[in-house]
């Protein structure tokens, strides 16, 4: 539990904006202004871009350090987490209920899921990771669809109404940083516990030794072979940090686009643009439900199965030692 609490505040802390953007991001149509305008901002002005930005909008500065509106959210869902978590787990009881019931049915549930894939020695190892990074990619996801997130902010008047132009709050998942900041810590500790079960003469041979067995001619022919095999491994090897962030990255970037879309998609008459900037979304809010829990699921399976494919021996062993 200690240590689901700390990687938290390690991704939630440890993340910093590798690319800002000015405030110039643009959220849906019709949202409601909360801040003022700035004083040079024209009253008719049209917005510069429509959707979306690729860059999260710097909120504020904590001296040279800036503090974006994706990073709020995370902060944000990492104490929500957190809290939570102690509050469900500061009186146990032997029958839980309530809190305490769905927190151990959500922790168990996840470690009987994961042993099935890498095993009950390695699960004891890689638990706090795997767990702690899908209940807050999960719950990142899901913070990002609430009313608000992208709509709040300061923004000028427009011909078709109010827009937010440095909203307050974006999609954690929805920032390239984010995304790439959890997939470069998974490559360090899949790193340190490839080490650990096979040492650097195993780790090597792992990616490099020949597999299977064979004799003579053939025998030395797949040593070259999987010899050669052992760089294209190590290719794939330095892209996954790529993959991982890009993969999820880009479905909640481009849900939260989708959405934004769909709020913009009718715009005259006034009346019509109010209602069906609401209504026309709703759907795809169900949609992005169901993206945000698959994308959570798949970020932990293949960091799972990365991890069990490299640590097997460490299974090989607890079989052995039964």
């Amino acid at each position: 539990m200690r240590l689901i609490v700390i990687t938290f505040l390690w991704l939630a802390l440890g993340v910093s904006p590798l690319a800002v953007l000015p405030a110039q991001t643009v959220a849906p149509g019709g949202a409601r202004v909360l801040a003022p305008a700035p004083a040079d901002a024209p009253a008719n002005a049209e917005p510069a871009e429509k959707g979306l930005p690729e860059k999260a909008g710097t909120v504020f500065k904590i001296g040279p350090f800036p503090v974006t509106n994706s990073m709020l959210v995370t902060w944000i869902v990492a104490v929500g987490v957190i809290v939570f978590a102690q509050y469900s787990t500061r009186k146990m009881k032997a029958v839980p209920d309530g809190a305490q019931n769905f927190w151990e049915w959500l922790v168990e549930s996840l470690r009987d899921f994961l042993e099935e894939i890498i095993g009950p020695e390695l699960i004891k190892k890689t638990f706090w990771f795997f767990a702690t990074i899908f209940i807050f990619i999960f719950f990142t996801n899901w913070f990002g669809l609430l009313p608000g997130v992208g709509t709040i902010g300061r923004g000028h008047a427009t011909a078709n109404g109010f827009e937010v132009t440095a909203p307050w709050l974006r999609g954690g998942n929805a920032d390239l940083n984010m995304t790439f900041a959890m997939a470069a810590i998974f490559t360090v500790l899949w790193l340190i516990w490839a080490l650990q079960s096979d040492g650097v003469v195993g780790f090597f041979m792992h990616i490099f030794g020949p597999k299977g067995d064979s004799q003579g001619f053939l025998k030395y022919l797949m040593i070259v072979v999987f010899f050669l095999v052992g760089f294209v491994e190590l290719l794939s090897i330095a892209f996954r940090p790529i993959s991982l962030s890009f993969r999820l990255y880009g479905n909640v970037f481009a849900g939260e686009n989708l959405l934004d879309a769909m709020s913009r998609a009718i715009q005259h008459p006034a009346w019509a643009r109010e209602v069906f900037s609401a209504l026309l979304p709703v759907p795809f809010y169900f949609l992005e439900l169901l993206v945000g829990l698959v994308q959570a699921i798949v970020f932990m399976l293949l960091t799972a199965v990365f991890t069990g494919v490299i640590c097997a021996h460490d299974e090989e062993q607890a079989k052995a030692h039964d």
